[in-house]
């Protein structure tokens, strides 16, 4: 069988890379199409690598008339142009699940991490501070754990805050079919029900800046945030200014606006805790990952049926 040329316009590691190359001819744009050369339109182009972040639209696609697949290395999918995908016969697929456990054990790592002020009592007990650093501060058993989206990260992180004492109560579109917690109908009432509220729904245009001053509000001053979803769900304006006034007592963030650029005022806050949006990154992670990718690729060139497909 003729090898395909896929275009993996994300980062990714030398493994996966070795991985596609076994089978594939692979042309890496890590930067997205745009920094491609305009052979890249007359280039047998069979697939696509993305992700939700980068995604792939409409001219993209347009570009590449022999386009077959379009691949969403890991759950999200929300810039990748599915309407265009269908019109031009494009088939689109994820990997929904294969970071779902990393994404919650991280969650739970911000939230421990911002409440017990971790790393900045690390920092100065590297110092030289000891009993200026030992005052008591919050933890999780006890308290009242909000989830905005309850879908299968939001219900791993859910289990955990409930295996660590917490009480859990969610918002969604509707009610989760066998889910015990009860729901609210929207953010603000949750915030207000909640010491530590965890984005985990999907990013896209209905979600933007879903986490605003009023939510915030709601949450209150010894109210933790943390965002393990997509940056655009969070406005880091409001953000920023509740966590510079201590309208909130402070956040966990894995993703922020305007990735990877870090936003300068958050840069300066000492009750703020950072990840480069790592959360669903661990080496049994990238394994299931890869494998989903791998299987997509395959079965499409051979004819077979899809995981995941979306379009």
């Amino acid at each position: 069988m003729a090898r395909k040329t896929i275009v993996v316009s994300i980062p990714v590691s030398e493994k996966c890379l070795s991985r596609l190359s076994s089978g594939y001819d692979v042309i890496t744009l890590p930067n997205g199409l745009g920094s491609g050369s305009p052979e890249l339109e007359r280039s047998a182009i069979w697939a696509v690598v993305t992700n939700g972040s980068t995604g792939l639209s409409q001219a993209d696609m347009a570009r590449l008339p022999g386009l077959n697949l379009v691949c969403s290395y890991g759950a999200g999918y929300e810039n990748i142009d599915l309407e265009a995908a269908r019109q031009q016969g494009v088939s689109v697929t994820h990997a929904p699940n294969t970071n779902m456990q990393t994404v919650a054990d991280h969650a739970l790592a911000l939230m421990l991490a911002v409440s017990r002020d971790i790393c900045a009592r690390d920092r100065a007990l590297r110092a030289g501070a000891w009993a200026a650093i030992r005052s008591p501060r919050p933890t999780l058993s006890g308290s009242r754990l909000g989830m905005i989206g309850l879908g299968n990260i939001g219900q791993a992180i859910a289990r955990r805050g409930e295996a660590f004492g917490m009480t859990v109560t969610y918002t969604a579109p509707e009610d989760m079919p066998g889910v015990v917690w009860p729901r609210v109908p929207d953010a603000v009432a949750l915030a207000a029900v909640s010491d530590f509220l965890v984005v985990a729904c999907p990013g896209g245009p209905a979600t933007r800046h879903l986490v605003n001053r009023q939510v915030l509000d709601a949450l209150g001053q010894s109210g933790f945030l943390v965002n393990i979803s997509r940056g655009m769900v969070v406005d880091t304006d409001a953000l920023v200014s509740a966590l510079q006034r201590g309208d909130i007592a402070g956040a966990g963030l894995d993703v922020f606006e305007g990735e990877p650029d870090l936003p300068v005022a958050l840069s300066g806050l000492d009750n703020v805790v950072l990840t480069p949006h790592m959360a669903g990154r661990s080496p049994a992670a990238e394994e299931a990952q890869i494998s989903v990718l791998l299987h997509n690729l395959d079965a499409a060139r051979e004819g077979r049926p899809l995981t995941a497909q979306l379009a």
